[in-house]
């Protein structure tokens, strides 16, 4: 693997089989899998100064590792993901546990049998325990919608309960709603786990954290002779897309390119640009051993920041007397002045838009689009794996 900032003098995009846009995970992995199947060379186009996309994590000033762009924590149910990842880090078994800031009281979430008993005391805690387990069973995750359902007024005051402490505030600084602009068939899809499992992912058989880093992950996804990685340089400088076919530095371009990058943006924004939410990450470091119990707090009934998380719990590091938190707080992205579209607002008008985004670059045969943002989509690294897998797959099948 060659690193190189900026394009070297006399780049000529001429001596690759392959342009890939972008190292975060769907740019490396199509990179990888496209160089060791069919020995392409590839050029991998990063705007960033870093490879790793949003898992970039590195060390602090206080020698902690932190993630830049926020918590990134493994868990899927593909054993095809987690096979093909596993060849580039060992993982450590760390299970993500969040707990809800409730007044000052910390409670698990998914809300449970421990959280029902924080809420409303032992006794009666667990007499809506018991209901919960003669209606639903044990090890269980129930939508409040079905408590109310039951018409028991004791399950509706839990289903309220949840709705108002664990839901309704924290969405609404997520994504800068009000209650009435709040969809009722997502607020009814609000779980409660019958059971005692407090891991934030109980059902996922793989999950844990890179042995060393994601970013040393990336470097050995990405350690491989026929692939270059050049970094700071933005696409959008290089293609031009028209007439069914790709320009790359100003010239006919016949190998296959792999976008990962926001399609709005590569046609500046000439329909709209597509909405997103963006976080401000306030990071600190404390002169401390350890801030709170879990990687992760949500604040979800006070506080203007939706969670702080406290990388040394998930990550397990040792680094006496100084730990880092990260306090994130959601707002609008602003479009074209280098903030972070984080969330994609899931809306029919904003997919509209996207499809007709999408719908110019379909007739470009060598021109493919993966990714969180070139998909428009909300992916977790499983799933944005997987589907680079996929294109992978049909790119090779059709070498």
């Amino acid at each position: 693997m060659g690193i190189t900032k900026g394009l070297p003098e006399g780049f000529n995009p001429l001596n690759y089989d392959v342009i890939v846009v972008g190292a975060g995970f769907a740019g490396a992995v199509c990179a990888r899998r496209l160089a060791e199947a069919c020995g392409d060379k590839v050029a991998i186009i990063e705007r960033r100064d870093h490879i790793a996309g949003n898992a970039y994590d590195c060390l602090d000033d206080a020698g902690v590792l932190i993630h830049k762009y926020g918590p990134h924590i493994y868990h899927t149910h593909s054993e095809r993901v987690h096979e093909y990842l596993s060849r580039f880090t060992e993982w450590t078994d760390y299970n993500h546990k969040v707990l809800a800031n409730i007044h000052g009281t910390l409670m698990p979430v998914p809300f449970n049998h421990q959280s029902l008993k924080l809420a409303f005391g032992d006794e009666k805690g667990e007499r809506l325990y018991q209901k919960l387990v003669a209606a639903f069973g044990e090890d269980k995750k129930v939508p409040i919608m079905e408590l109310r359902e039951k018409n028991d007024p004791e399950l509706a005051e839990v289903a309220d309960y949840v709705y108002e402490n664990v839901f309704l505030h924290y969405t609404m600084k997520q994504w800068g709603k009000t209650p009435d602009q709040i969809d009722p068939s997502v607020m009814g899809r609000v779980p409660v786990f019958v059971g005692d499992d407090d891991r934030y992912f109980p059902k996922a058989p793989h999950q844990g954290m890179p042995a060393v880093s994601y970013t040393d992950l990336f470097e050995h996804m990405l350690d491989h002779d026929l692939i270059s990685v050049f970094l700071d340089v933005d696409a959008r400088d290089l293609l031009s897309l028209g007439d069914g076919h790709v320009n790359v530095c100003g010239q006919p371009y016949g190998g296959e390119v792999i976008y990962t990058g926001a399609l709005d943006e590569l046609f500046g924004f000439d329909l709209g640009a597509l909405p997103y939410r963006t976080v401000d990450m306030v990071f600190e470091t404390l002169d401390e051993d350890q801030f709170q119990p879990v990687g992760t707090v949500n604040y979800t009934v006070s506080e203007n920041f939706t969670r702080i998380t406290e990388f040394k719990n998930m990550t397990g590091q040792v680094v006496p007397g100084k730990t880092t938190i990260l306090r994130e707080y959601s707002r609008t992205y602003l479009p074209g002045v280098g903030e972070t579209p984080y969330y994609v607002i899931n809306e029919p008008q904003n997919i509209e838009l996207y499809k007709r985004y999408k719908a110019r670059v379909e007739d470009i045969l060598n021109f493919h689009v993966v990714g969180r943002l070139a998909e428009y989509r909300y992916y977790d690294m499983d799933g944005v794996t997987a589907s680079a897998l996929e294109l992978s797959d049909d790119l090779i099948s059709n070498h």
